[in-house]
């Protein structure tokens, strides 16, 4: 092992460098620490970012050339994500050197290795949560409650969307607060048609447009750039977390062991404090892989409870054409062009079913719809498209819960991860209401569907109907997994936060209940999925946590 030289101790080491990772460098150096930030991946650079070729508007259809395209080149399990497009492909893992393990329900597990992590390949949704999920708990009975109200957490959300600078409209819902916005997000005529026609049937169900992130022109993390300002922060990629280390006490996190992704040599750093922003299973892996004479069942495991209540959203899909218009519709976009990535913008409906409505269906919790009418780029004489996406809760599960295989090793020696995770009753309940729901709204606005359905299978007899008959027939095959359980790809918990140190690994700052100099503070601290994209509350999180670290000298 090559151990750095003394004086390149630091006073924080954050791993990871996606939405936690990237705020965690800004807060923390405006504070006026010094900080190494270790990214697994690879650099980017601006040919990463070319412009794609200009080409006419092709109609829809399955588009299996791409994919296995994709999956010879190493891909293939990031070639079954639901939305797939050649454009992000280079921003995914290459599956050979990546392998996981599932138990139960096949998990379908999309991530990235590079400076800024999945930042380059997200939709730039950016939802609040509220007390609708903070004390879910507390409505229905089922698992507990965060150890945080939305109160908590409002003024890190004002100040991560006026750094970040999101688009969107004040609606005044309960369920989706409002935030602080840079501009409007418009709907096209065919999405405020569809508000019109849903609002008017079901009063209940709020559409409203995305909240959204403008395209970042900087490409790395706005972040880490504004980290860099400072002047006190060292970037390494290429560097593998093998593990965290801890001093000869067992009670501090003394920095961290990583394997360089080309030489394969291992490095150690040394700094006062830890932040784990890895992503959800991969900081979790960590943790496990971390295990040592004192921390024996994994680094911060005092409670059993690391690795346990893992969870993602429920997903859903439906496609389905417009026969009352055709082509697409170009909209003005309020922030900046990019000349790579395509504009944002479309239609969501925030969770709307209330406690008594859901006992009533037969399940708890709810949906959330992300979609878009009319925006994708067809014909002139083709049917416009409809894409609607659920996005459900799944309740927590102590037995749903990422471990390590013993047995499988990734590309560079480090054991990998083994995913347990299965649909309970509640979960499939959820999923034929959200497919349902879907339908029912999409028939009563006169569209044409497609396909519809979920992990559970297709639930539409005609498919892709123009298609030839073998990608029809693969399409079906594969349908369900890349429907399945992570094809929401807002996988969280596995190390949650709580009041008790005894039922969980965190506390109500993000830190280790056993190790207080280290903080984890991606959606692996996450206690319910809610059903609102988890990217925007990672990085309140995140900012909290840094600021309570900062002031306490942690």
């Amino acid at each position: 092992m090559v151990s750095d030289s003394p004086e390149q101790h630091y006073e924080a080491l954050v791993i990871g460098s996606g939405a936690a990772g990237s705020i965690a460098v800004k807060e923390l150096t405006e504070r006026g620490l010094h900080v190494l930030l270790l990214e697994a991946g690879r650099d980017i650079t601006e040919a990463d970012f070319v412009p794609p070729p200009v080409t006419r508007p092709r109609p829809m259809g399955i588009g299996l050339g791409p994919r296995v395209r994709a999956g010879l080149r190493g891909q293939h399990v990031q070639a079954r994500r639901a939305f797939f497009t050649e454009r992000t492909s280079p921003f995914l893992v290459n599956d050979r050197q990546h392998p996981y393990a599932s138990d139960g329900d096949y998990f379908l597990w999309i991530r990235g290795r590079q400076l800024g992590g999945r930042l380059h390949a997200y939709g730039r949704v950016l939802m609040r949560a509220s007390d609708h999920e903070f004390k879910a708990a507390s409505r229905d009975g089922h698992g507990e409650d965060w150890p945080i109200s939305y109160a908590d957490l409002a003024p890190y959300y004002d100040a991560i969307e006026e750094f970040v600078g999101i688009y969107g409209t004040t609606e005044g819902l309960a369920t989706l607060p409002d935030g602080v916005y840079r501009g409007p997000s418009p709907l096209s005529v065919a999405e405020r048609e569809f508000k019109a026609k849903v609002e008017k049937r079901w009063p209940e169900r709020h559409v409203i447009p995305w909240r959204w992130a403008a395209p970042n022109p900087h490409r790395v993390p706005l972040g880490i750039v504004a980290a860099r300002q400072t002047g006190r922060l060292t970037t390494r990629t290429d560097a593998i977390v093998r593990r965290i280390t801890v001093d000869g006490k067992g009670d501090r996190a003394a920095g961290a062991v990583y394997i360089d992704r080309h030489t394969k040599r291992e490095h150690e750093v040394k700094a006062d404090m830890v932040f784990l922003c890895a992503s959800t299973i991969e900081s979790v892996r960590i943790l496990l892989n971390s295990a040592c004479g004192q921390h024996p069942n994994g680094l911060g495991n005092s409670s059993g409870v690391l690795g346990r209540y893992f969870m993602d959203q429920l997903p859903s899909l439906l496609f389905a054409s417009d026969p009352s218009r055709t082509g697409f519709e170009v909209i003005k976009d309020p922030a900046p062009h990019d000349p790579y990535y395509p504009a944002a913008g479309g239609i969501y409906i925030p969770r709307f079913d209330d406690l008594a409505q859901e006992q009533a269906r037969g399940f708890a919790r709810g949906w959330a719809m992300q979609g878009t009418i009319g925006r994708l780029p067809v014909p002139a004489t083709s049917q416009a498209i409809v894409g609607l996406m659920g996005f459900g809760e799944m309740l927590p599960d102590p037995d749903n819960r990422i471990m390590i295989d013993p047995r499988k090793v990734d590309a560079w020696g480090i054991p990998v991860p083994r995913i347990r995770v299965a649909l309970g009753p509640n979960e499939r309940a959820l999923l034929k209401a959200q497919v349902s729901d879907l339908h029912e709204m999409a028939e009563y606005c006169g569209y044409d569907v497609n396909f519809s359905g979920s992990s559970l299978g297709l639930e539409s007899r005609r498919v892709w109907p123009n298609a030839d008959p073998v990608s029809r027939a693969i399409f079906r095959a594969s349908f369900k997994k890349s429907l399945a359980i992570g094809a929401a790809i807002h996988e969280c918990g596995g190390a949650r936060m709580g009041d008790d140190p005894a039922r969980s690994v965190l506390n109500q700052y993000n830190q280790s209940w056993d190790v207080p100099n280290l903080f984890v503070t991606d959606a692996s601290s996450y206690v319910t999925s809610g059903a609102a994209g988890p990217t925007l509350t990672i990085m309140a999180l995140t900012a909290r946590a840094c600021e309570h670290a900062a002031g306490h000298h942690c």
